[in-house]
């Protein structure tokens, strides 16, 4: 049924589809003879329950460090304000990663590990370094603006940029691209901004408590503006670069260079402490020094690498339409299936198309939404096979490349019964398909008069003469 792997930079042969294929690499549960045993501490039980365990504990201790900083009010008003940008930048990042999107306990992870243990990580670090400079030099106001500029974003990056590398070598077969790495990215420095901005809020909140301060004057008023209003997307732009870094790493073919696979990570994250410290720093050019580095220097990085994330979720969308075909041509997909998953708008269609068959009444909505689930599930594994096929062409072929395409079409064949009528009608509902033009009956329908027939004999250079 399969042919040895191919050379790389060779797309690989498709499988031949038969009328009941045979899944060597996927058996059924009855099939199942052994089931390797594991230690205890290494079952996946065990390694989430630790995960969980210590990050909770990291949420104990930064909570009541912020806490213990701003008071009981402050902390709660910080707490109100800062959740605000966060359903906002979730929501983008989510958008962004509609094509392949990202499992959510990834994403979970990484937005508890900037909100608690990085936060954790860059509160003590940068609290030691402030007072040991301090110390040394006998200077406090150089000391606060030398950890500002150079010790914050150093400490805040690295820490950030541990969720990253953990999902990238954890999980790395979710971790495929650069969108994949700006999205985790982006949730691991929402989490981070998140738990700053509290304790920047309850602060502010305490300093107009003491002056007696309220309404628009206040520190509060303006710490939200600032932080809240004019730039929710500061950290989650700085870590994106590293994210970047890591998304290049992942596209690296593993017999080409390796220390590309090594460079790109760290020179995003050098970028990322570079741009961090210039947003830190931004005072230094004067009173005006915040709203000049945000207007010529943020701002057009911010729409550079919205566009940049925006046009690879397009390229993404074009891998689907380009690999996809050749199974298409082997019978595992019909002809218009390509076409419709290349397109959002077709994909929705497709859902809303199979829950609105299978839940017709009351008691079928449970159909409907379990058709609707089937189709989604069908579009994440055929993206998954066409990325899949596109890394193999690209000479990233690795050793389970077989395996993996048969797991994969074995979930695609599971569903085919409601997922390809559903992705038909999609594709001809959102005009991928383009239809030939209705003939003309060769009868007139009844009670209908053809217009009478006009003789241009003058005009007429086809005419025979």
């Amino acid at each position: 049924m399969y042919e040895s792997p191919p050379h790389p930079r060779q797309r690989p042969a498709v499988p031949d589809c038969a009328r009941q294929p045979q899944f060597t690499a996927v058996p059924p549960p009855a099939l199942w003879r052994y089931k390797p045993r594991r230690a205890w501490w290494r079952t996946r039980a065990v390694r989430a329950g630790a995960v969980v365990t210590a990050l909770a504990l990291c949420a104990l201790v930064i909570l009541a460090i912020v806490r213990d900083q701003t008071g009981t009010r402050g902390f709660l008003v910080g707490l109100g304000l800062a959740v605000l940008p966060v359903p906002l930048l979730a929501s983008a990042f989510r958008w962004l990663d509609r094509v392949e999107p990202e499992p959510w306990r990834n994403l979970a992870f990484a937005f508890a590990w900037g909100a608690f243990a990085a936060a954790l990580v860059a509160i003590i670090a940068n609290s030691f370094a402030t007072r040991w400079i301090a110390t040394a030099t006998a200077d406090p106001a150089g000391a606060e603006s030398l950890g500002a500029t150079v010790i914050a974003p150093v400490v805040e990056e690295s820490a950030k940029a541990a969720a990253i590398l953990l999902i990238f070598l954890f999980r790395r077969r979710d971790f495929t691209g650069i969108v994949d790495g700006v999205v985790v990215a982006g949730f691991t420095a929402t989490g981070f901004a998140f738990t700053e901005n509290i304790l920047y809020l309850g602060n502010a909140f305490g300093e107009d408590q003491e002056a007696g301060a309220s309404g628009l004057a206040s520190v509060t008023a303006a710490t939200f503006f600032v932080r809240i209003v004019m730039s929710p997307f500061a950290h989650p732009l700085f870590t994106v670069l590293t994210g970047i870094g890591f998304g290049l790493a992942a596209l690296a073919s593993p017999r080409g260079r390796r220390w590309r696979r090594v460079a790109l990570p760290l020179l995003g994250l050098v970028c990322a402490m570079g741009m961090h410290a210039l947003w830190n720093g931004s005072a230094v050019f004067g009173g005006f020094g915040f709203y000049l580095v945000y207007a010529v220097f943020m701002v057009p990085a911010f729409a550079l690498l919205t566009w940049l994330a925006v046009w690879t979720r397009q390229r993404e969308l074009g891998t689907i339409a380009a690999e996809l075909p050749a199974y298409a041509a082997a019978g595992w997909l019909l002809p218009t299936e390509p076409l419709a998953l290349s397109s959002m708008r077709a994909r929705s269609l497709a859902r809303g198309a199979a829950a609105r068959r299978y839940g017709g009444g009351a008691a079928g909505r449970a159909g409907g939404r379990a058709a609707a689930r089937a189709v989604a599930e069908y579009e994440l594994f055929a993206t998954s096979l066409a990325f899949l096929r596109h890394r193999a062409h690209r000479g990233a072929l690795g050793p389970d490349f077989t395996a993996r395409e048969q797991e994969l079409l074995h979930h695609l064949w599971q569903r085919r019964e409601v997922a390809g009528p559903a992705l038909e009608y999609a594709a001809r509902a959102a005009g991928r398909v383009r239809l030939p033009p209705p003939r003309q009956p060769a009868w007139p329908p009844y009670g209908y008069a053809p217009p009478p027939h006009r003789d241009y004999a003058a005009y007429n250079p086809y005419r025979q003469r």
